[in-house]
């Protein structure tokens, strides 16, 4: 019987260990180790899931689509989950196009737990590669940017990143407005794994749309043209620009070579950038229209003055030359214009009174500095200061040699003339998110008297012997200016590489359009009349027609 109650006593005294330790256990965990146990059983029993914000659409003046993002994910691996690697890479590498070998190499990193097998792999795909129920595998949902007409202005809009991030372009420049704000989900599971609950902690908003004033046709018809003048004069590169000259905006712009937006790293660097904001060449002759219109705003002469004009014309260490000595003797300052006399511009800049007037000209009409487009990249072109004038300066300064400018600020500086005389920013973008952008106001810069003045001169530049006849559209008044310009490499100018360029308005009298057409080292010709201004005449032509602007 002693024996039983000692038994019995052993047991109690044993169950009686057993609550105390289970009393401590108990304690120690719900005391000590709260906090952390809470953290883990969080970190196991809830997750945030990012909701990817999709990113705003960039569309032309009519709301077509340049720019827009497509639903997409992103497909990743966790390498030693994968059971079969090689079936695996076989089965997925032709629904991800994805080589086969960078899979298995990829499958083969046993050292990490996560390794990207596709970025951005369009939806279609993804849910297909889903469904072949490979383990190991992860999708993640995200957008994929896409340019819907491929070609279509890819300088201008620009590119997007593999993390969506806005890289050049106008996808760099609007960056913040477009990409919006990631939202977040926390998933709530029970312990078996299962969903009990989702709640929307950061909701997700979208980026915003942007509307350009671009104009989707006449893009395409300004890039069809271009792409018709790389395959004739084969320059190194081209660029057209058309645009309203009374509100600044641009309604194409474009580059040639082209280059597929959807595909831009297959294009070699120098081919992506806009050629309209960022680069910088001589204009030669087409500056000469802003020597007359000082000349003309200072009250130093009119359209009637005349200057002898002799084949050779001395000036510092320079002698100067007319492209085609016309024998005339003399010229008017519209003869000048129309003929593009060198010897007579130099005259014209020595009438408005030498260096330190024409300085302030050259300012005035906004060269040394940016023109305040609303596109990325843009140059300032390169003007000498006064002080670092030679001798010779004003021989080659008043016809476009010894400066640099970008087709940007010929476009605004011309636009001064076209409108009656007002300088002010050329814009793309109208609206973001439905509301307007605002618009810098301009400043007038010549008197609405000598604008209408020049614009009268350069109708004779695309007059009967003027030169850019061929410029010449029928029922309509145009008027504009050619320029080739010998480019100066190496500290010298060059015989062999010309820059040919032709600006022009129409209709003459009261412009509705301005365009500019700048070809980059053509072969075969080099002069602005013969390679540029066909072109121009080409664009213009078929804007003036879709715009419906009625002949005069």
């Amino acid at each position: 019987m002693q024996v039983i109650e000692r038994r019995i006593g052993f047991i109690f005294a044993v169950f009686l260990a057993l609550l105390a330790i289970g009393a401590m256990k108990a304690a120690w965990l719900g005391v000590v180790k709260a906090d952390s146990l809470q953290r883990a059983a969080n970190v196991q029993q809830e997750s945030d899931i990012v909701i990817p914000a999709r990113r705003g659409s960039i569309e032309d003046a009519h709301g077509i689509d340049l720019g827009v993002s497509e639903p997409a994910m992103d497909i990743a691996a966790t390498p030693k989950l994968v059971t079969d690697a090689r079936k695996a890479a076989t089965e997925l590498a032709p629904v991800i196009d994805r080589d086969e070998v960078d899979l298995l190499k990829a499958f083969a990193r046993r050292d990490t737990g996560f390794v990207y097998l596709g970025r951005g792999i369009p939806a279609a795909k993804a849910e297909k590669a889903k469904k072949l129920g490979i383990p190991g595998l992860e999708f993640i949902p995200r957008y994929r940017r896409e340019y819907p007409r491929d070609w279509m202005a890819s300088q201008l809009l620009g590119s997007v990143g593999t993390d969506g991030d806005g890289l050049a372009g106008l996808e760099y420049t609007f960056d913040k407005q477009l990409r919006g704000r990631d939202g977040e989900r926390r998933l709530v599971k029970d312990a078996m794994g299962e969903p009990l609950e989702i709640r929307n902690t950061e909701p997700v908003k979208p980026g915003k749309d942007v509307r350009l004033t671009l104009d989707a046709n006449l893009q395409d018809q300004a890039e069809e043209v271009l792409a018709e003048v790389g395959a004739k004069w084969k320059p190194k590169g081209a660029t057209a620009i058309v645009m309203d000259p009374n509100s600044g905006a641009l309604l194409a712009v474009a580059n040639w070579p082209r280059v597929n937006a959807n595909e831009p790293g297959k294009a070699p660097p120098e081919v992506n950038i806009n050629r309209a904001v960022a680069t910088n060449y001589e204009p030669g002759s087409t500056f000469k229209a802003f020597t007359v219109a000082a000349a003309l705003e200072e009250g130093k002469v009119t359209p009637e003055t005349s200057f002898s004009i002799p084949s050779i014309y001395k000036y510092a260490d320079r002698e100067l030359k007319d492209a085609e000595d016309l024998g005339l003797g003399s010229m008017t300052t519209s003869e000048i214009l129309k003929y593009s006399s060198n010897i007579g511009a130099v005259k014209i800049a020595a009438a408005l009174g030498g260096s330190k007037p024409f300085d302030k000209w050259v300012r005035r009409f906004g060269f040394g500095k940016e023109t305040g487009v609303d596109l990325p990249g843009e140059q300032i072109g390169i003007v000498p200061t006064l002080k670092n004038y030679s001798g010779a300066s004003m021989g080659n300064l008043p016809i476009g040699q010894g400066l640099s400018v970008t087709p940007m600020q010929m476009m605004a500086a011309y636009s001064a003339i076209a409108n009656g005389g007002v300088l002010r920013a050329p814009h793309v973008v109208e609206s973001v998110g439905g509301k307007a952008t605002k618009k810098p106001a301009g400043k007038r810069i010549l008197s609405e008297s000598t604008a209408a003045s020049v614009r009268k001169m350069l109708e004779g530049v695309v007059g009967a012997g003027g030169t850019a006849s061929g410029a010449h559209i029928d029922g309509y008044t145009t008027a504009g200016k050619t320029g080739t310009a010998e480019k100066a490499i190496n500290g010298e100018y060059s015989k062999e590489f010309y820059v040919a360029s032709f600006v022009g308005f129409a209709p003459a009298k009261h412009p509705k359009l301005l365009a500019a057409v700048i070809v980059d080292e053509p072969e075969g010709d080099i002069y602005g009349g013969q390679v540029a201004a066909p072109a121009w005449k080409q664009i213009m032509n078929l804007a003036l027609s879709y715009k419906q602007i009625a002949p005069e």
